[in-house]
C-alpha cells in the first residue's frame, strides 16, 4: 500500500484530544506498534482506535478513541516533529528529511520535494510506520519549506 496515496475510504474519523481539546486524526494501530517503546507498547489496547494529537503545545501523542490510553512523547522511539523544535528533528522520517537538512537546502538546487517524490513513486516510503503522525510527510515538507521563504 502506498502510504502516500489518497485512501479509498471515506476521510478518518476525527477526535477531539482529551488534553487539548483540538481535533485529532486517526492513525493505524501499525503506526503505534511500529513506534512507541516497548515500556508502551505493552499496555496497549489492540481493539481501541488511535489518535494522533498534532498541537504542538499538548503533551499527549497518542490517545484512544475511548480515552482510556494516552501516550506522550517519551513513550516513543522517535521525537515528533509537531512536537518537538530541534533542528536535527525529522519533517520526512522515511528520508531522514530533518529540519537543518531542509534549511541546508534551500542554499543549494536540491528539491527536497522532488527527491522525495521519487521515492514514492518507486514505492520506497513507509509514512505509516516511520512517521508519528502515520501518513505521508510531504504536505509537512512543503509547509516547512515554504516557511522558509
Amino acid at each position: 500500500m502506498d502510504c502516500c496515496a489518497p485512501s479509498n475510504s471515506t476521510e478518518a474519523v476525527k477526535t477531539e484530544c482529551p488534553t487539548c481539546g483540538e481535533k485529532a486524526k486517526n492513525v493505524q494501530l501499525i503506526t503505534l506498534k511500529s513506534l512507541l517503546k516497548a515500556s508502551a507498547l505493552e499496555i496497549i489496547e489492540p481493539d481501541n482506535t488511535y489518535v494522533f494529537c498534532s498541537n504542538p503545545s499538548c503533551t499527549i501523542v497518542y490517545f484512544s478513541g475511548n480515552h482510556s490510553q494516552s501516550f506522550v512523547g517519551n513513550d516513543l522511539k522517535v521525537p515528533v516533529y509537531q512536537k518537538n523544535q530541534r533542528a536535527d528533528v525529522p519533517v520526512c522520517y522515511c528520508f531522514d528529511w530533518t529540519r537543518e537538512r531542509l534549511l541546508q537546502a534551500i542554499d543549494t538546487d536540491l528539491k527536497p520535494a522532488d527527491h522525495i517524490k521519487a521515492h514514492l513513486q518507486a514505492g520506497r516510503c513507509g509514512c505509516e510506520v516511520n512517521n508519528p503522525q502515520g501518513a505521508c510527510c510531504l504536505g509537512n515538507v512543503n509547509a516547512f519549506v515554504r516557511g522558509l521563504k
